[in-house]
C-alpha cells in the first residue's frame, strides 16, 4: 500500500513542473510526514491547463451515505480499478497526480519492522497515479477526496513490501490528466511499477510512525534500526 510519503519542495517547483497557476488556497509548506485523511496536494486539469490544489487523502465516492469510508479508501488497487464500483467510472474523467518526492515503507526484519523511504535517485519530483471524486453532505457541505493507486514491486520494492504507489512516467503525465481521453485500456496500461534503476531506498527513523512527527528528522538517512 502507499500510507504515507513526503513532498518537500518549493511552491515555485511544484509549478515549473506541472506548469500550474498558483493555488488560490493557502501557501505550500514542506511536508516530511504526509498521511491519510489530511489535506495534499494534487494536480487535475481543467480542460485547458493544469490546477494545483488541494483534495483529502481517502476517496469519497459520490455517492457514499457519509464521509466516514474514506478513511478505508486511501488505495486504490491497479489489478481491479474497472471492477470496483467506486473507481470504474473515475477512470473515465476523474483522474489526478499526487506530487511527491519520496514515501515510506516498512521492511519487515525478523519480528521487526524498519522504515524506508524510497525516492528518486536524483531526489526529483515524482508523480503518484490517483483518482478524485466530490461527496456532497446531507447539509450541502462539499468534500473533494482521492485515492492513490497502487501496483505489485518492482526489484527494488520487492525486498521492502508487496505494493508500490503507480509513478506514471513524466511523459505520460499529459496523458493521464487529459479530461478528453476515456480510453480505458490504454489508462490502465500506464499503472505498472516504476524503473527501479531510478530509485533508491534508505531507512529512516522510527518517528515518521507517529504523524504528529513532520520535521526534516523524518527524512535523515539512518543505520538499520535491527
Amino acid at each position: 500500500m502507499c500510507g504515507r510519503y513526503t513532498i518537500v519542495v518549493s511552491i515555485e517547483e511544484l509549478m515549473l513542473r506541472y506548469l500550474s497557476d498558483l493555488p488560490t488556497n493557502r501557501y505550500h509548506t514542506p511536508r516530511y510526514n504526509v498521511a491519510p485523511m489530511q489535506q495534499v496536494l494534487a494536480v487535475v486539469n481543467d480542460g485547458e491547463k493544469n490546477r494545483l490544489g488541494e483534495l483529502r487523502w481517502g476517496l469519497v465516492p459520490s455517492w457514499a451515505s457519509d464521509d466516514k469510508i474514506g478513511s478505508k479508501m486511501i488505495n486504490a488497487r491497479a489489478e481491479t480499478v474497472l471492477e470496483k464500483p467506486s473507481f470504474k467510472t473515475l477512470i473515465q474523467r476523474k483522474r489526478a497526480l499526487v506530487p511527491a518526492d519520496g514515501f515510506y515503507e516498512w521492511k519487515q526484519t525478523g519480528g521487526q519492522k524498519q522504515p524506508m523511504r524510497i525516492t528518486m535517485k536524483d531526489g526529483g519530483i515524482f508523480s503518484m497515479a490517483a483518482l478524485y471524486d466530490t461527496w456532497t453532505g446531507p447539509d450541502g457541505r462539499k468534500i473533494s477526496t482521492c485515492t492513490i493507486i497502487t501496483t505489485t514491486p518492482n526489484e527494488l520494492m520487492a525486498d521492502i513490501h508487496d505494493r508500490m504507489p503507480v509513478i506514471l512516467r513524466p511523459e505520460d503525465e499529459a496523458f493521464w490528466l487529459d479530461r478528453g481521453n476515456a480510453n480505458t485500456a490504454e489508462l490502465t496500461s500506464l499503472l505498472q511499477p516504476y524503473d527501479a534503476g531510478a530509485m533508491r531506498a534508505y531507512p529512516v527513523s522510527a518517528i515518521v510512525g507517529n504523524v504528529r512527527n513532520d520535521t526534516p528528522e523524518c527524512i535523515e538517512e539512518q543505520a538499520v534500526l535491527f
